[in-house]
């Protein structure tokens, strides 16, 4: 048994999606193990981002991701972390395939990040790691 970080991010909430996002995590056999609104500080997202700080990126993905509150999930079962980050699909939902989180509810709205409804941590060490930062 493996845990995960899934982040519905701001875009997510504001679109009323996190019934969904859930329901398809649940729906693939996934554990909602721990589960929190959060309206996020900077601190809090540095910390999360810290490897993006200084790319071109991090000042508009900081901006979006405080833009709104979050919902930070502790995803729990066998090889999570691969699995939900297969049903999340591609990052850039224009190509992210049908059937995916990003692919069905997600588009390119032409915003200075991609807003792509949640993440996923790519790693156990990761998870571990953004598990401790959120939880």
């Amino acid at each position: 048994m493996t845990a995960t970080l899934v982040l519905i991010k701001p875009d997510g909430v504001r679109r009323s999606l996190v019934g969904e996002i859930i329901r398809r995590c649940e729906a693939k056999g996934y554990k909602v193990a721990d589960l929190k609104l959060v309206e996020p500080n900077r601190e809090i997202l540095a910390k999360h981002y810290a490897e993006h700080e200084g790319k071109p990126f991090y000042e508009p993905l900081m901006e979006f991701m405080l833009s709104g509150p979050i919902v930070a999930i502790r995803l729990e079962g066998e090889r999570v972390i691969e699995g939900f980050r297969s049903l999340a699909g591609a990052t850039d939902p224009t190509l992210a395939a049908p059937g995916t989180i990003r692919g069905d509810l997600s588009r390119d709205w032409g915003t200075k990040v991609i807003q792509n409804l949640v993440h996923g941590s790519d790693s156990e060490e990761s998870a571990a790691r953004e598990l401790a930062i959120w939880f």
